[in-house]
């Protein structure tokens, strides 16, 4: 007997009638069975609810095509033998929840159901065997604890040693001192990508259900942020949009998209995406110039100017100056483009070096005849996105 489920990063597959196994009997779920049952879900679009009160769906559904899928032996089970465990990272901790109710509805009385354990990133592995040995959840049979609590020491390694986000195994059956995995949500801290090559191998990460595939600058700025320890990030929302943004640090980016949107309407911002962790020189003159590439392919369809918002709050540790002479480089190379699409570049920014780094990015593009305005940490963060509306 077979199962068959989507594989394409979104869970609930059971609640959403997409696990072929369930009310067959034995012997029913065949490899032709299976195959014809995948060729149905995958020949037109599917609803993807990714919340529900109860079996009922709330929210949006996610629609688009199941493309992946896994066929695998179907573990004949009780429901009693169904286990959980998963971890991730919560602050300056590691936790680990464990449960001796797996399946797919572990989140109802998620508080009386699950353990969890909080460990230091400096707690050592023996500290964490112990500890996760002393707190087996109490409704895990007594036969079975000791198989247990080994299990969830190695998975919690692996979690650490490997560098995952979120790893989860729901279930996870225990028949004995035999065990077997049913189902995994795994999600990998690219961040760490660069340290990790041999570890991981060549990993890619797929586009997520309902989002449209990535355009190659996108993959680009993704495999660029994957070998450094800084950390780029680019999406796409409408290239032909009038407004574009360089930001330095994940929260700014939010408060700048936010603010824009709020100004002049969520139609008129071409991207969203970061700069931050202290990139190289060479790094930032990368970012810079796939966003130039990107915005100087055409003119704003209505006739108006485009605006380049290169902004970010107070950095702490990141050379300004060093990062907006890879600014300056990209200017330099894509200085005619932007003149051609009458961009206007407003920067406001603080940290280390700022007040070199205005000053040479504003000599830069005065050399060039750009249209620019410099900020420092005088000016409110998002000030120069009402700044370049008004004008």
């Amino acid at each position: 007997m077979l199962v068959a489920k989507p594989d394409m990063l979104f869970g609930k597959r059971g609640m959403n009638n997409l696990v072929l196994f369930r009310d067959a009997k034995p012997g029913d779920v065949t490899l032709a069975k299976a195959s014809s049952w995948i060729d149905e879900k995958s020949s037109s679009e599917q609803e993807v609810y990714f919340s529900f009160d109860g079996d009922k769906p709330t929210g949006e559904p996610s629609v688009d095509k199941l493309t992946h899928f896994i066929v695998e032996p179907f573990t004949p089970h009780e429901q009693s033998e169904e286990y959980y465990v998963s971890a991730t990272c919560v602050g300056d901790d590691d936790v680990i929840y464990m449960s001796a109710e797996g399946g797919i509805a572990i989140e109802e009385d998620w508080d009386n159901k699950v353990t969890e354990i909080a460990f230091a990133i400096t707690a050592t592995d023996d500290e964490i065997a112990e500890k996760i040995r002393a707190n087996v959840p109490k409704d895990v049979a007594e036969a079975n604890k000791a198989n247990f609590a080994e299990f969830c020491i190695g998975f919690f390694k692996a979690y650490k040693e490997l560098n995952f986000a979120y790893l989860e195994i729901n279930p996870f059956v225990m028949q004995g001192s035999k065990i077997e995995l049913l189902d995994m949500v795994a999600k990998l801290d690219d961040t760490a990508g660069f340290m990790m090559v041999s570890e991981w191998g060549d990993v890619s990460y797929p586009t997520a259900f309902g989002m449209e595939d990535k355009s190659p600058e996108e993959e680009a700025v993704e495999l660029a942020d994957s070998k450094t320890g800084a950390s780029l990030k680019l999406t796409l929302l409408k290239p032909e949009a009038r407004i574009w943004t360089m930001v330095a640090g994940g929260g700014a980016s939010v408060v700048y998209a936010d603010t824009i949107a709020d100004m002049a309407g969520i139609e008129d911002l071409a991207n969203y995406g970061e700069y931050s962790g202290g990139p190289t020189t060479g790094e930032t003159k990368f970012y810079a110039e796939t966003l130039f590439d990107l915005m100087t392919r055409e003119k704003d369809p209505s006739g108006r100017g485009k605006v380049l918002i290169i902004g970010g709050a107070i950095a702490n540790f990141t050379d300004v100056a060093k990062t907006f002479t890879g600014i300056i480089q990209a200017f330099e190379n894509y200085q005619d483009k932007l003149k051609a699409i009458d961009v206007k570049i407003y920067v406001r920014r603080g940290g280390p070096n700022y007040e070199k780094g205005l000053k040479d990015i504003k000599e830069a593009a005065d050399r060039m005849g750009l249209y620019i305005e410099v900020y420092g940490p005088e000016t409110h963060v998002t000030d120069i996105v009402r700044m370049a509306l008004e004008k």
